[in-house]
């Protein structure tokens, strides 16, 4: 099987503009996502961007790049894209997460083994969540899974909602999970979802993939124990920093 890692990383940003070219400790955001995402067992990796910029900085460190148009709307129609201008076929696509540089090469593994199961159209990681914080935080999506670990249905609100039971008591009585933003796809099914159009429930909660949910694609999870930081504003660079430091 062969696999292709693809980074998406913008230089526009609305809440942190240039932010993969940011410094953490002597190397930019991107070229830790970068190096990290070679360690796993992904047949090729490189960056999407919209920015020369961003560009000439990978090929300056010795990453793989490509330029891709600045209007695309999410991470995968811009992973499609670089796909094309790839110059051969994979079977799997990963995308990963351009701002979260301590992303593990474990946890990418563990997307493209989801691709061991035959049914497997498009993979993803979740989990276990630990707190209440966690729990009822809007800006951190729950999912909720099947008997075969396929994604029924993700939402910015704990489901399923516990009758009976107190909010401080539902983390004792049913095991919730987070969604781990990092997704694989079959090549296949990512040429299929970029022609989708906005779903209701994508709307209604601002999470794309109830789109592929709704048109009835099957996402398997992964679970994994391993936290990962994101830095989505200047002050997260500060917990990053924290982070190697230890």
């Amino acid at each position: 099987m062969t696999t292709l890692g693809i980074i998406p990383a913008r230089y526009a940003s609305t809440r942190f503009p240039g932010k993969p070219l940011i410094d953490l400790a002597g190397k930019s955001m991107i070229q830790r996502v970068y190096e990290q995402a070679q360690k796993s067992g992904l047949t090729s990796v490189v960056v999407a961007t919209d920015d020369a910029r961003i560009l000439s900085h990978v090929l300056a460190f010795g990453g793989k790049a490509v330029m891709t148009g600045e209007h695309h709307q999410s991470g995968t129609d811009r992973c499609y894209e670089a796909y094309t201008q790839a110059g051969q076929e994979f079977d799997v696509v990963v995308n990963i997460q351009g701002d979260e540089p301590f992303i593990q090469p474990e946890q990418i593994n563990k997307i493209i083994s989801c691709f061991d199961q035959p049914e497997a159209q498009i993979a993803t990681l979740i989990k276990p969540i630990q707190s209440q914080e966690e729990l009822f935080n809007p800006n951190s999506p729950k999912v909720v899974i099947g008997a075969q670990q396929q994604a029924l249905y993700f939402s910015r609100h704990p489901i399923p909602y516990l009758r009976g039971a107190e909010q401080y008591q539902w983390l004792q009585k049913h095991a919730y999970y987070k969604h781990i933003g990092i997704y694989g796809y079959r090549s296949g099914v990512l040429a299929e979802l970029t022609k989708l159009a906005p779903s209701a429930l994508e709307k209604a909660e601002s999470l794309e993939q109830l789109r592929w949910l709704e048109h009835g694609y099957r996402i398997v999870t992964a679970v994994t124990e391993l936290e990962t930081i994101g830095i989505d504003t200047p002050e997260d660079v500060e917990k990053a920093l924290a982070y190697l430091q230890k």
